[in-house]
């Protein structure tokens, strides 16, 4: 049996103020720092050893990463970060407040580009304030969009080390989650929309033979978040 782990990262300031952040890269709260602290502690007490890490290349991911691997006496553990990883590019919502862009647009249509599979929120125009902060082609991401980067990545680089029965590590963000789920749990594109992943609660997928579920869990319990769907 083997074991893969995800974590959501802990809050970021964005998180705190309900703004969209996408690529914008954004660091953690002390709150934020306070649920990686604990995401390791949790993951400490399972006494698994992990053969490899992987996040994103936002720093509220890599840091929640760090802290992790701090609580874990393994702060020179080699790490794998990649951009396939990142969160869904927001497009034009970058950094609005979600509150205020319910009250422009409707709750509607926000609740269609935060969760709907395939609709992408508006393109980064040129005079968006991020627009020179983000190193991308890209202007906007659904999370189709998003599947179709996490997973050809996961397929690659992740999956064949968990089907040499290896540990893995995952700290990432709540899309490249969402997405990378869809593929595990094969949650169908009507049912991602009401999947929510929360911040700093460390998932734990067991693996038997050939990559089958034997089960899964959230790790704080009173912060679990219901999954889904049967397996």
């Amino acid at each position: 049996m083997n074991n893969l782990v995800l974590v959501r990262h802990g809050q970021s300031q964005w998180n705190k103020e309900r703004r969209f952040t996408g690529w914008a890269d954004i660091d953690l709260t002390e709150q934020g720092k306070l649920e990686a602290e604990y995401a390791g502690q949790l993951i400490k007490k399972l006494n698994i050893e992990f053969h490899a890490y992987f996040t994103s290349k936002l720093k509220r991911a890599t840091n929640s990463l760090n802290i992790i691997l701090k609580i874990l006496d393994k702060p020179k553990a080699e790490v794998f970060k990649s951009e396939n990883l990142n969160e869904r590019h927001y497009g034009g919502l970058t950094g609005l407040n979600k509150d205020e862009t319910i009250k422009k647009y409707g709750d509607e249509q926000v609740q269609i580009w935060r969760r709907s599979f395939n609709v992408s929120p508006p393109s980064m125009e040129s005079d968006h304030p991020y627009k020179n902060k983000i190193n991308t082609k890209i202007s906007s991401e659904s999370l189709e969009d998003t599947f179709k980067r996490v997973i050809p990545y996961y397929d690659k680089k992740i999956e064949p080390i968990l089907a040499s029965k290896k540990n893995v590590l995952i700290v990432f963000h709540g899309n490249s989650c969402r997405a990378l789920l869809m593929k595990i749990f094969r949650i169908t594109k009507s049912k991602i929309d009401s999947f929510e992943i929360p911040t700093g609660n460390p998932l734990l997928i067991r693996f038997e033979n050939n990559l089958v579920i034997k089960d899964f869990k959230y790790l704080d319990v009173k912060r679990s978040k219901k999954i889904i769907f049967n397996v």
